[in-house]
């Protein structure tokens, strides 16, 4: 039985110690130009540096992630293909897909966090309000006047408005768009919608190139590229602090020296000072996990929350 259980382990044994030996593919769930694919694009050299190997990015939006994330659970367990995992598509979604594929606290192993996305609440420069109580006022003033868009109707950005528009007594109209955050984006600077919550490094462009004003941000500090704006908190809403969470993730049944080779390269990764004020430019903080285990802990715990926020909101995919 010994000799049994040894001869199935060598493989395993083997490709650890030799890994990697050809390019490693990096899942990412949404489309160019997004968060993740900005964060994606930012480590993906120090990764190739750490491994030795190539980092081939692989878009595979659509389904608000589900698609990439089933394609990562499916892929080979033998560290090759790797997923850069967000807050939506790991804690989300399996609180609003009633069929989900894929049931990611099992299908995959959590490696480490990598960064910690601020959301933005931003408005057409055209929408008269300039601050959060403006805004709440305007709202109050004109029932069912102001819609607000989102990624979709069981996104993370819908969920803090509803939350908002729940604790400001408002009521506003959602206007969901597919596709991730650049569509519902490019919507509300072309003045189809008035206001959303959106991550900062997918509106800081817009922002900066003044086709969008942004009100307040959901971070505990203020932004270091936005130094003018305030929190929610400082806008009056405690307890609105949110982020949106990427990271890395394998196969279920991937060795655990790869997973653990994986992780010190990516820690390494981000503590590079070049990656990390590439990332603070776009409004994003390094924040990673002190081991695998603790990074899949801080997961189950996001599930829960935000399966209780989805459930309150009585949020369901489009």
């Amino acid at each position: 039985m010994r000799k049994f259980l040894a001869l199935l382990l060598f493989p395993l044994a083997a490709l650890a110690q030799d890994y990697p030996n050809r390019p490693v593919h990096m899942i990412i769930p949404f489309a160019p130009g997004g968060a993740s694919d900005f964060v994606g694009r930012i480590i993906q050299p120090g990764l190739e540096k750490g491994l030795g190997q190539p980092i081939v990015i692989d878009n595979r939006p659509g389904a608000s992630g589900n698609i990439g994330m089933a394609a990562a659970a499916h892929a080979a367990p033998d560290g090759y293909t790797i997923y850069l995992g967000n807050i939506g598509t790991v804690a989300i979604n399996p609180g609003v897909f009633m069929k989900l594929e894929v049931h990611p606290t099992k299908d995959l192993i959590a490696v480490t966090q990598v960064v910690d996305v601020p959301g933005v609440l931003v408005a057409n420069p055209a929408f008269p309000p300039k601050t959060v109580k403006e805004f709440v006022a305007y709202a109050k003033a004109n029932p069912g006047k102001v819609n607000y868009a989102s990624p979709g109707s069981g996104s993370q950005n819908r969920l803090e408005m509803e939350r908002l528009r729940k604790v400001a007594g408002l009521d506003m109209v959602h206007v969901p768009y597919k596709g991730g955050a650049g569509p519902a984006v490019a919507a509300l600077t072309a003045g189809e919608t008035h206001l959303m919550f959106v991550t900062a490094s997918s509106a800081m462009p817009m922002i900066k190139a003044g086709r969008l004003k942004v009100l307040a941000v959901t971070a505990p500090k203020r932004l270091e590229p936005l130094p003018d704006v305030p929190t929610m908190a400082e806008a009056g809403f405690p307890g609105f602090e949110s982020g949106s969470w990427q990271g890395i993730f394998v196969p279920a049944g991937t060795p655990k020296e790869i997973v653990d080779k994986l992780y010190k390269v990516t820690i390494q990764t981000m503590q590079l000072p070049e990656v990390r004020e590439r990332l603070s430019r776009g409004g994003v903080e390094v924040v990673t996990s002190a081991s695998p285990p603790a990074f899949a802990d801080f997961v189950v715990k996001e599930s829960d929350r935000w399966g209780k926020a989805a459930r309150e909101a009585g949020a369901t995919v489009d």
